[in-house]
């Protein structure tokens, strides 16, 4: 499974929830040590809210990111020395980097066997790939969207096109032979605010997970689809009487610098 190339990323969809999306980011960058000389490489880099943090790194930083939207809006906020559009799965830097920092972007990239050292071997030594990805496939607000989608729909839905990620006991197998790792998982307690019509939480998801979800069927589809998420997801996440819901959501870190090198 590479990269996704469904219908483009919709910056506005993703940046409804911004603040939530970008404590994990900041949460992640706490947890990297010194860096020797090199670059750093935001990948999938998004729309770069992480960038001004990445930014005081005072480093060369550089966007890489397969959505020309989301490429355009990081642009705007003239942190990155340098943007590319390419293809995770396939991408390599010029020169080894000091730090390769993904937020929120392999699970959407398949095949971590392979692609995680491949990453850590564009480190200079001493160098850091510092990772978040979502862990909430089987939360009741990721695993609704594909059991009633192929309750309505069966077959429509290709699993290998939804964000995936292994368990965590095996990227430490895959890591520890690497470097030093460091990994653990936060479930954020997430309050989110009523969004005019539907379900919170459907808002939040259909701008992510969902997406794969929903680009498989047509409009009419979707619509039914929806109705019937709608109808189900607030047993799961009850609203309370203001409207808002908590939504815990569960994410995955690690942290792995290789051999040894001069930090600085």
């Amino acid at each position: 499974m590479s990269q996704k190339a469904h219908a483009d990323w919709d910056p506005g969809l993703y940046h409804r929830f911004r603040g939530l999306r970008l404590r994990p980011a900041m949460d992640l960058l706490r947890g990297i040590g010194p860096l020797p000389a090199g670059d750093v490489v935001d990948l999938g880099c998004g729309s770069g809210a992480a960038g001004p943090a990445l930014r005081q790194l005072g480093r060369p930083l550089h966007g890489i990111d397969l959505s020309d939207a989301m490429l355009e809006k990081a642009r705007a906020g003239g942190c990155y020395d340098r943007l590319d559009r390419a293809d995770i799965s396939t991408w390599a830097p010029q020169t080894p980097s000091a730090l390769i920092f993904s937020n929120a972007a392999l699970h959407w990239v398949g095949g971590h066997g392979s692609l995680i050292p491949r990453l850590a071997g564009h480190l200079a030594p001493g160098g850091t790939l510092a990772v978040q990805v979502p862990h909430q496939n089987n939360a009741p607000s990721h695993r609704l969207w594909l059991t009633l989608a192929e309750e309505l729909f069966p077959g429509r839905v290709d699993p290998e096109t939804l964000p995936q990620a292994m368990l965590p006991a095996e990227y430490h197998r895959m890591l520890r032979g690497l470097g030093h790792v460091s990994l653990w998982e936060t479930e954020y307690y997430q309050e989110l605010d009523p969004e005019g019509s539907g379900h919170p939480v459907r808002h939040f998801t259909e701008a992510t997970f969902a997406r794969p979800v929903l680009a498989a069927l047509d409009e009419t589809e979707q619509a039914r689809l929806v109705r019937a998420y709608e109808s189900v997801i607030g047993s799961a996440y009850p609203a309370s009487e203001s409207g808002r819901v908590l939504f815990p959501f569960r994410r995955l870190f690690f942290i792995l610098t290789v051999g040894a090198g001069s930090a600085n």
